[in-house]
């Protein structure tokens, strides 16, 4: 018995000292997270009508909020609920005027110092996003999204500069 104690406690503790540094790497470099919802479609979960398959990608959560740029997909924590991580584009960067859409309640609005427009690629009634809260601080982005995993056929590093959304590029003032 005492041998089986001793190979037990043994094979614990080296597994257990992986579990801070695996902690830490998923809370402040990367992890693997699911996309939910349809307010990135057809971007993510392409087949959101057909199936119940959904994305795995991957979030690069390490300087999550340096060098942003428009078309970046971002992580961030809603405005409106903190708990709740939500996928968006941003459209917007400080400085810039960007044409809105319903609800908001003007039609071109200057992104604020500090803040970013972030807009789902599906349309307006099937997302919310900063039309419907406006202008979110940087300092909410928790992540980038920067590769999908799953399903295989579509898994590689997502080329974010070469979305066609007319909606990316917005006018400085």
């Amino acid at each position: 018995m005492s041998k089986f104690l001793g190979q037990f406690t043994n094979h614990l503790i080296r597994y257990a000292t992986w579990i801070p540094p695996l902690i830490l790497f998923n809370t402040y470099v990367a992890e693997v997270t699911v996309i939910n919802g349809q307010s990135m479609y057809p971007f993510f979960n392409p087949q959101y009508n057909e199936s119940l398959k959904r994305d795995f990608c991957l979030v690069w959560k390490l300087y999550a909020q340096w060098n942003l740029d428009r078309g970046m997909l971002v992580t961030f924590r809603s405005p409106t609920d903190p708990n709740k991580i939500v996928v968006k584009r941003i459209v917007g960067l400080a400085g810039d005027v960007v044409q809105t859409h319903k609800p908001y309640p003007h039609a071109l609005v200057q992104v604020p110092e500090g803040h970013v427009w972030v807009e789902g690629d599906a349309s307006w009634d099937k997302t919310k996003d900063s039309n419907y809260y406006g202008p979110i601080s940087a300092r909410l982005i928790t992540g980038r999204i920067t590769h999908i995993l799953s399903p295989l056929k579509r898994a590689g590093r997502i080329k974010w500069w070469e979305h066609p959304s007319h909606r990316v590029g917005s006018w400085k003032a």
